[in-house]
């Protein structure tokens, strides 16, 4: 079943561990197969060495298993509210990658200072609200996505593919879950400069508008001409 959705989130939660975004087992990634409402996610807690596309798990959209033998991913439930939000995407990663969880532990959105900023996000880095008391207790994880979805009634999810839970560490999406795996890449390295262009300049303000604009939308949208294939 899925076998090569298998493969691809196989390849993408190795892919994490290359790109260093991943220590022991802290992260996930997953995929969806829209027309069968099923989603392929790693096993929790399963170590990255020796891991193969057989031992990706299988959801329903209500995360129950329905093939695998292990138990799916702990962060099975925000990956699920996320799919049933945002029906754009194809793919979520979650790390915690040092310079990303770093924001998210001082609860700070991250400030597009610059052109590489601007190439991955329409603006800052959202900060999704901390979870109250009630929330952490009851269904923790699905109100992580919650509160996600929520941070973003009034952002496009494809605009800013990337979000910092609060006090916890970095959520990453795209049409793929190699392209969600690309973001999650791209958000530790402006993550990275922001913490380094603030250590040097303290007061720096945000990028011109209309510099932002330009940057984003040549690679994003109707109108983008960056990269091949364009014409």
């Amino acid at each position: 079943m899925l076998e090569a959705l298998k493969r691809d989130v196989c390849d993408a939660n190795l892919e994490l561990v290359r790109q260093g975004l991943v220590l022991m087992t802290w992260g996930n990634a997953s995929a969806i197969d829209r027309e069968q409402a099923l989603v392929v996610i790693k096993p929790s807690g399963v170590p990255y060495e020796g891991m193969r596309p057989e031992h990706m798990v299988v959801v329903n959209m209500d995360g129950e298993a329905v093939e695998g033998e292990y138990a799916p991913s702990v962060d099975t439930p925000t990956h699920l509210v996320l799919y049933r939000a945002w029906p754009r995407i194809g793919g979520v990663v979650h790390t915690h990658s040092h310079y990303a969880t770093c924001w998210a532990q001082a609860c700070r959105p991250i400030p597009c200072f610059g052109t590489t900023h601007a190439d991955l996000a329409y603006g800052e880095i959202p900060l999704a609200d901390p979870l109250t008391e009630a929330e952490v207790a009851l269904d923790y994880e699905r109100n992580i996505g919650e509160v996600i979805v929520r941070r973003y009634q009034d952002v496009d999810p494809m605009q800013a593919p990337c979000v910092l839970a609060a006090r916890h560490a970095p959520f990453a999406w795209g049409a793929t879950v190699a392209k969600a795996v690309e973001n999650a890449v791209a958000l530790e390295e402006v993550a990275r400069m922001a913490f380094d262009t603030l250590a040097l300049a303290p007061a720096q303000a945000s990028i011109d508008g209309y510099l932002l604009d330009k940057h984003f939308l040549r690679k994003h949208g109707a109108n983008a001409y960056y990269g091949q294939g364009r014409g």
